[in-house]
């Protein structure tokens, strides 16, 4: 018997949405995670795939997430920023209402911001430059976490993870997309290992006494450490300064405060930015596109691997093979439909 199992992106979306709607999200809510879970999934990132989905049925029972939150565009006061209300409920449908206004102020002024307060977060990032993209814009997102990165030369947790993503529009082919934490790993990375019983990599972590390990419980217990030292350290307090105080919202140490645990999502804000490649190259000679694929091809002439080719790779597959899941991932599906919130 195969170990493991196929199935289709329509077929695993209809899945996990039945599961969070028996746990008892409203369809706005229901909707938008599931979408950015199955995309995760389909793209083979599994760190933000079905993964997600337990922390947050746990984020679900606690109380911590509002089940039947319904996102609000509000007033804008200027005119290059879009501020969308989450209403206390996850970040992703905040997203998709803010979406349209940020991409139409984008070309009418040639650049704009989204501004997402009172949200809960877990996703991953690609998928709002990714949507940027398709509306021929270049695209920042980032934001905080709650604290579990200790900045370069402490000892103990007060950054986030911290991530941050970049897209740029092609014509023809998937876009320039990166998606990273300003972590060494993510902290689902350090689950993962958990789960698995492997030992970390050396340089990821410390523990609860500020010394280097490789034991991810220890890990779990202590503090990640940026990518880069004192430059991935510089990025990750950026962060905070301008998707956290900047627009209103929580910064990582305040998010924990919050919450009280790591074991939760976190409540905070998102910053996305919205460029117009067009708008900026109005009236200088070349197309900023046709320029940007010289540099692509430069790239893979050299041997180079742009960012996420693998991820749009394993998209083709499972598009056209399915997902493969294996059979304990399956099973635990069905556990969470058959159990809802009881199941965590």
């Amino acid at each position: 018997m195969s170990e493991t199992v196929a199935l289709t992106v329509a077929n695993l979306h209809e899945r996990v949405e039945a599961i969070f709607r028996k746990a008892g999200l409203n369809s706005v809510q229901a909707g938008a995670i599931t979408r950015v879970i199955v995309a995760a999934e389909r793209d083979n990132c599994k760190s933000h795939g079905i993964y997600r989905i337990e922390g947050a049925l746990r984020t679900i029972k606690a109380a911590k997430v509002a089940p039947d939150a319904v996102p609000e565009l509000l007033a804008q006061d200027a005119a290059a920023i879009v501020r969308v209300d989450a209403k206390g409920g996850f970040a992703n449908p905040a997203f998709e209402l803010g979406l349209p206004a940020l991409a139409e102020r984008a070309r009418s002024s040639g650049i704009a911001a989204l501004a997402i307060n009172n949200a809960v977060h877990f996703s991953a990032l690609w998928v709002e430059v990714e949507a940027l993209a398709g509306e021929g814009l270049a695209g920042l997102a980032m934001c905080p976490s709650y604290a579990t990165v200790a900045p370069t030369g402490g000892n103990s947790p007060l950054l986030g993870t911290n991530p941050f993503a970049f897209g740029w529009p092609r014509r023809e082919q998937p876009p320039y997309v990166f998606d990273s934490a300003t972590s060494v790993p993510a902290r689902g990375e350090i689950e993962l290992h958990r789960r698995a019983g492997k030992q970390l990599p050396e340089g990821w972590a410390i523990d609860s006494d500020g010394r280097p390990t490789t034991d991810p419980v220890a890990a779990l217990a202590g503090a990640m450490l940026s990518f880069g030292g004192d430059k991935g350290s510089a990025i990750g307090t950026m962060i905070e300064l301008l998707a956290g105080a900047m627009i209103g919202d929580l910064t990582s140490p305040e998010a924990l405060d919050l919450l009280g645990t790591t074991t939760l999502f976190p409540r905070h804000g998102e910053l996305v930015i919205a460029l117009s490649p067009g708008a900026f190259a109005a009236g200088r000679p070349g197309s900023p596109f046709s320029r940007a694929e010289t540099l692509f091809e430069a790239t893979v002439g050299q041997g180079a691997r742009l960012p996420s080719q693998r991820r749009f790779s394993a998209r083709a597959k499972s598009e056209r093979d399915g997902i493969s899941l294996s059979r304990q991932e399956v099973a635990q599906l069905d556990r969470f439909l058959e159990q809802g919130l009881g199941a965590v």
